[in-house]
């Protein structure tokens, strides 16, 4: 992770954290420790739960533990755990708080105690933000660091595009090639998933509510249907919107014996569980240890990932460590702008400023070996006097 490396080199110098508290509810991998090493030597006494119940390297947490981080999860914790470890971490009152789905900072809001200021990295997390924005109620600044340039590029197309097929293939060992993949959303992250199962010899239906993506996905070469249309097709279902009910009782009951359903949304919500425990008349059985088979009346069997949670993280090892250095990069610029400006700032859903995703892709750019050119004086001047 060299771009996270150079800006802890930075941050070591320079103490621009000086003083803080800075909570973060993320994964519990061994990226994610990077990012917590990365704020404490920023000079922030930190503090970490789990954004996922299976997501969390419990090696990771224990040897956080030794350094002297506070580390609130355990791999499998159940939900009421979960909960606790949330509100034990919104009590410690944090000045500065890191989301993956925003429970930390909505709790805190509930509890109207909103921090100085927050990073939100996922789409759901932002959704939720900007409905409490829509109602007036957001209490502090919130740098959507999902919305970066940097963040979309390598994490959502490059980085969940591999992991997520990396997920299914680790607890399945299904041969992708000649299989058809019917895949319900095309933002930046169904995009990434897409071309990399394309590259596999996967036949890829895209399924989306949005008509400029569905287009778009169209003229990429992508078959476009309906889900209905869709789910008697295919061998492989992966959901990613952000959304709930994506897959339902109808889809299920139309689907061939043995298809396998895989979820790379944020929450457990998209593949509609309690529909598809109606449809198993004949049962539900461990076949692997992270695949459920759920048994139809006439007997076909659909094999479910990871309870439906995001199966890049929960079968898989999350995404390559090269694309979670430009998201912890994002997030830790993000808080020393919070540190920073922070008091001067609305209390909104901000963007993450421009000068930081140009630094964090002239670092990457570094990191590679690769140089590229600048404009000239005459140039700059050229192109600035179209907006006068």
């Amino acid at each position: 992770m060299p771009v996270l490396r150079s800006i802890r080199e930075r941050f070591a110098g320079a103490s621009p954290l000086a003083g803080l508290k800075v909570a973060a509810c993320l994964h519990v991998t061994a990226e994610t420790a990077n990012l917590v090493r990365t704020l404490a030597a920023g000079g922030a006494e930190t503090a970490l739960c789990s954004a996922n119940p299976l997501s969390t390297q419990d090696d990771v947490a224990a040897a956080l533990v030794e350094a002297g981080v506070p580390v609130l999860a355990r791999r499998g914790e159940d939900a009421e755990r979960y909960a606790r470890h949330v509100a034990a971490l919104a009590e410690w009152g944090p000045d500065i708080t890191l989301d993956d789905g925003a429970d930390l900072l909505m709790l805190m809001h509930r509890w109207e105690r909103p921090p100085r200021g927050g990073a939100e990295e996922t789409t759901t997390g932002l959704l939720r933000l900007r409905r409490l924005e829509a109602e007036g109620k957001l209490g502090c600044p919130v740098i959507a660091v999902n919305e970066s340039r940097t963040e979309r590029t390598f994490n959502d197309r490059y980085g969940t595009g591999q992991s997520a097929l990396d997920g299914i293939l680790r607890a399945t060992n299904m041969l992708l090639a000649g299989r058809t993949l019917v895949l319900f959303g095309y933002g930046a992250t169904g995009r990434g998933i897409a071309q990399r199962a394309r590259g596999a010899g996967v036949a890829v239906i895209v399924c989306e509510v949005d008509p400029l993506r569905a287009l778009e996905a169209r003229m990429d070469g992508f078959e476009v249907t309906t889900a209905l249309a869709a789910a008697e097709r295919g061998d492989l279902f992966v959901t990613v919107t952000g959304s709930r009910g994506v897959v339902r009782r109808e889809h299920f009951e139309r689907m061939r014996d043995g298809a396998v359903l895989a979820n790379a949304g944020h929450f457990d919500v998209e593949i509609d569980l309690d529909g598809l425990r109606e449809v198993a008349a004949g049962g539900v059985r461990e076949v692997l240890p992270l695949v459920e088979q759920y048994e139809l009346a006439d007997g076909r069997r659909l094999n479910l990932l990871a309870s439906g949670r995001v199966v890049n993280l929960a079968a898989g090892q999350g995404h390559p460590a090269a694309a979670m250095d430009m998201s912890f990069a994002n997030l830790a610029l993000a808080v020393e702008h919070l540190a920073l400006h922070g008091p001067q700032l609305q209390k909104r859903v901000l963007d993450v400023p421009q000068a930081i995703d140009e630094e964090i892709a002239r670092l990457k750019l570094e990191s590679l070996g690769v140089e590229i050119d600048a404009l000239s004086a005459d140039q700059r001047d050229y192109l600035d006097s179209w907006g006068s």
